[in-house]
């Protein structure tokens, strides 16, 4: 198994059993007394974790997932280690096969093509209706992203993921439907998405910077139309990018 996981521990008391799992600094949950609780709620953390190797590139596209490993390697049984591989092949993240068993999901060009046509759509809704919606707070959290944004150096990877991420991640919350939200999330959370940051040029960079402004410029105006057209034109510049760098890989490794 290519990549490592290490940002979980689980302690283990007499009178409690706690689990801190830490990604990127933050706790993404606790686990406290009951031993129900404890295997609940460590298939949660350990679903995010993974998902999370995933996604940042720790663990590639075919790489094999094995129970085992990964129990020892996150401090836990293997049961919420296969109930967290559950929940991401309902994701899309990973696909089980019969030789190979649980692996991260490979997507080619033409996936890429199929899922940006997706965001593209869902996306461009919730921004419509998150323009009738959104707060005054919410939009002055678009505008400090926006800030951030540009100020983020053009190869810090994590920082344009996580910037990225909080801006779209408001609109979405801002267009009040959590059904929605979720369809957004299965579209968005793919490996390569995060990868596609490694290429971007500085004017890559910039044309993203721009369409944020812009965004969060059509939300101040309560213009929905207007923020649905430029959500969809965002996400079609991020495809073009992405199958576009993917094409050539594949041709490079055919």
């Amino acid at each position: 198994m290519s990549g490592s996981i290490h940002e979980a521990t689980i302690i283990d008391g007499v009178h409690r059993q706690t689990a801190l799992c830490i990604l990127y600094g933050r706790p993404v949950t606790r686990i406290l007394e009951g031993r129900g609780r404890l295997v609940q709620n460590a298939s949660v953390a350990a679903t995010e974790l993974i998902r999370q190797a995933i996604l940042d590139g720790r663990l590639e596209p075919g790489s094999r997932l094995k129970e085992e490993e990964l129990a020892r390697e996150l401090g836990i049984s293997r049961t919420p280690v296969r109930e967290a591989l559950l929940m991401l092949q309902a994701e899309g993240l990973i696909e089980t096969t019969p030789n190979r068993g649980a692996v991260v999901r490979t997507h080619d060009a033409e996936d890429l093509i199929d899922l940006y046509q997706l965001r593209a759509l869902l996306e461009g809704y919730a921004a419509g209706q998150a323009a009738t919606r959104i707060s005054e707070a919410d939009l002055d959290v678009l505008q400090e992203s926006c800030d951030r944004f540009d100020a983020i150096a053009g190869n810090d990877v994590r920082e344009l993921v996580r910037e990225n991420m909080l801006f779209h991640s408001t609109i979405h919350a801002a267009a009040e439907s959590p059904r929605l939200s979720g369809m957004i999330r299965r579209v968005i959370e793919l490996p390569l998405v995060y990868k596609s940051y490694v290429w971007y040029s500085p004017d890559q960079k910039r044309i993203s910077a721009h369409y944020h402004r812009q965004i969060t410029n059509a939300m101040r105006g309560r213009d929905g139309d207007r923020a649905e057209h430029l959500m969809r034109e965002h996400v079609f510049e991020a495809r073009d990018l992405l199958v576009g760098k993917v094409g050539s890989t594949l041709a490079e490794e055919s």
